[in-house]
C-alpha cells in the first residue's frame, strides 16, 4: 500500500475537547452533592463544584482510549531511536516496583527495608561498573552528570589547584556541556580522530594545567567505543585531572568491559535507559553518579548505611559532601525496577543483553549501508549512524525519510544527531527487538531508499496517514500553541499549513 492510498484509508484525525462534546444532560447519572452536608455550611466563600464537562461514561472512555490510540508507545513497536535505547522493559519490574508504592517514607520499619535495597542496588552497580561508590539520588542522566561534575567541582576545589576547563569531545552526549557549566565549569569542545574516537595526540594538542577533566561517552554518540580511553586516563591523571565518563550508553558493554578498570574516575549511569526502566515522555527517570574512593567523601547527603543494631538509615554525617541534591531516596520506583532488572538477569545475562544489542545493530548497518551513507567505517556497537548524502541529489533529506518511516509504523530513528555527521540518521535497535521486527525495520528503510530514487516527491509530504500530518517546524516554532484557545485562533493557519 502506498503512501497515496494510505491518506484515504486512514485520514487525519482530530479528537475534540471534552469541553466541545459536552451538553447539559448528558450525564444521566445522580450523585449527591458533596457539599450539601451541614458542617460546612457556614464555610465562606460558599463552595462550588468545577465546572466539569456533561458526558456519559461511555463517552468519556471512548474519549481517553482514542486519544491513547493517536500516541504511540514501545508497547506499539520499535523505537530505533539512536543513543536513547527505547527498549521494551519487562511488566513484572513494574509489577515489584508497584508494591512499593504504598510505602510512606516516614514508615521506618518498612525504610529498613527499601534502603536495603538501594544498598543492594549500590554494589550492583559498583560491580557492574567497577568502581568503589554510589549515590542513587540523581533524578535522571543529566541530573547525574551536573552531581559528578559538582563532585569534581569540590575536589579541585579542596586541592587549591584552580582548574577551571572540562574538556568535551564532539562525540560526547548534547547535555555534557551544560551539566559543566552550570557546575561553574568552563567548557572546551574539541574534536574526535578521523575513526571516530578520541587520540591520545589530540587530547595532548588540548591538555594544559587549567583542564579539571575530560568529559567523554563511551560508547560514543557514533556507537564507537572509545579505544584509547586507558592511556587517555592516564595522561589525564598525570596532568592532576580526572576522567569523566557519561554511562548513557552502557548498555554496549555492561557485563563485558568496565569504565572502572579504563581509569575512569566518575561517570553517571542512566538506569532508565539501560537496566530496564520506560524511557521518554518525560521521565521519570535516574542517574545515579559512581566514583572511585578519592571522591567518596564529596558524594550527595544522606548516604545508606548501617547503625550498630545493623539496621540500613540514612546519614547526614558527611562533612564534606555537596550536600541533597535530591529529596528523600531519588526515584525510587525506578532504583526498584533497575533492581529487579538486574537481579532477573544476573551476570551472564547482562552479559548477553550488550552482547544481542550489538549484534542487532551490526545487522541493521550491513544491511542499510548498501542503500545509506556509512561516514564511518570504524567498527560500532550498540548503536551506528548513517547520513542522507546519497539521497540529497534527489532533493531528499533525513527529515523526509524519518517521516516516512511513520507510515510503516515505526519511530523514526534520532536525527540529526551527532553533529559531527551533516544529516545524520542515528539507530539503535536495541537487544529486546527480535530478527522479524528487523527485517520489516530493514525493509521499510530499503522501501525509502527505493522511492527516493523513483518517487522523491513523494517524501516531501509524508506521513500522510498519520494522526499528526507534516508539521511546518519552523511555522510552529514561530507561532506557539501552547493552549487550546490558541489553537482556536490559529486552527485556520494550522490545516493551511
Amino acid at each position: 500500500m502506498s503512501a497515496r492510498e494510505s491518506v484515504t484509508r486512514f485520514p487525519e484525525i482530530r479528537e475534540p475537547l471534552l469541553n466541545t462534546r459536552s451538553a447539559q444532560g448528558k450525564n444521566t447519572r445522580v450523585y449527591p452533592d458533596p457539599f450539601d452536608i451541614d458542617d460546612l455550611s457556614d464555610l465562606d466563600p460558599a463552595p462550588a463544584m468545577p465546572a466539569i464537562p456533561d458526558l456519559s461514561e461511555v463517552e468519556t472512555v471512548r474519549h481517553f482510549t482514542r486519544l491513547s490510540r493517536l500516541n504511540y508507545g514501545i508497547d506499539h513497536g520499535m523505537y530505533p531511536l539512536g543513543s536513547c535505547t527505547m527498549k521494551y522493559n519487562p511488566k513484572i519490574s513494574e509489577m515489584i516496583a508497584g508494591a512499593f508504592a504504598a510505602i510512606h517514607p516516614a514508615d521506618t520499619r518498612a525504610m529498613h527495608t527499601v534502603l536495603g535495597y538501594c544498598s543492594l542496588l549500590q554494589e550492583y552497580l559498583q560491580e557492574i561498573c567497577g568502581m568503589d561508590a554510589c549515590c542513587l539520588w540523581p533524578a535522571a542522566g543529566a541530573h547525574g552528570e551536573l552531581t559528578g561534575m559538582l563532585l569534581i567541582k569540590k575536589a579541585v576545589k579542596l586541592s587549591g589547584r584552580g582548574k577551571d576547563t572540562v574538556l568535551i569531545p564532539d562525540t560526547a552526549h548534547g547535555t555534557n556541556p551544560a551539566s559543566c557549566t552550570i557546575a561553574g565549569f568552563k567548557t572546551k569542545g574539541i574534536p574526535s580522530g578521523k575513526h571516530g574516537y578520541l587520540t591520545t595526540a589530540i587530547l595532548k594538542e588540548h591538555l594544559d594545567e587549567n583542564v579539571a577533566a575530560l568529559m567523554i561517552t563511551n560508547p560514543n554518540t557514533l556507537g564507537i567505543f572509545e579505544r584509547e580511553i586507558h592511556e587517555i586516563s592516564g595522561i589525564l591523571h598525570k596532568n592532576g585531572s580526572y576522567l569523566y565518563m557519561d554511562g548513557a550508553n552502557l548498555n554496549a558493554i555492561m557485563g563485558i568491559a568496565r569504565p572502572g578498570d579504563m581509569g575512569v574516575d566518575c561517570m553517571h549511569v542512566n538506569l532508565h535507559k539501560t537496566f530496564g526502566t520506560p524511557h521518554g515522555g518525560g521521565g521519570p527517570g535516574s542517574g545515579p553518579v559512581l566514583v572511585k574512593k578519592e571522591l567518596e567523601r564529596f558524594l550527595p547527603a544522606p548516604v545508606v548505611t548501617k547503625d550498630d543494631s545493623q539496621r540500613y538509615i540514612l546519614s547526614w554525617d558527611r562533612p564534606e559532601s555537596i550536600g541533597m541534591i535530591h529529596s528523600c531516596l531519588g526515584n525510587t520506583s525506578v532504583l526498584i525496577k533497575a533492581l529487579a532488572y538486574i537481579a532477573g538477569l544476573g551476570g551472564e545475562g547482562l552479559r548477553d543483553a550488550s552482547v544481542s544489542a550489538c549484534l542487532n545493530a551490526n545487522y541493521l548497518k550491513s544491511r542499510l549501508s548498501r542503500h545509506f551513507d556509512l561516514p564511518f567505517t570504524t567498527p560500532t556497537l550498540h548503536e551506528f549512524v548513517l547520513s542522507d548524502l546519497r539521497q540529497k541529489d534527489a532533493g531528499v533529506t533525513t527529515m523526509d525519510m524519518a517521516k516516512t518511516l511513520m507510515e510503516s509504523g515505526f519511530h523514526p530513528p534520532t536525527v540529526y544527531f551527532p553533529l559531527v555527521v551533516s544529516g545524520a540518521i542515528m539507530i539503535e535497535p536495541t537487544e529486546t527487538e527480535s530478527l522479524e521486527e528487523l527485517e520489516r525495520f530493514t525493509h521499510a528503510m530499503e522501501t525509502i531508499a527505493q522511492m527516493c530514487l523513483n518517487r522523491p516527491e513523494e517524501l516531501h509530504e509524508s506521513p500522510r496517514s498519520c494522526p499528526v500530518t507534516r508539521v511546518d517546524e519552523v511555522w510552529a516554532a514561530r507561532n506557539l500553541i501552547l493552549t487550546w484557545d490558541a489553537y482556536e485562533s490559529y486552527k485556520d493557519d494550522v490545516v493551511s499549513k
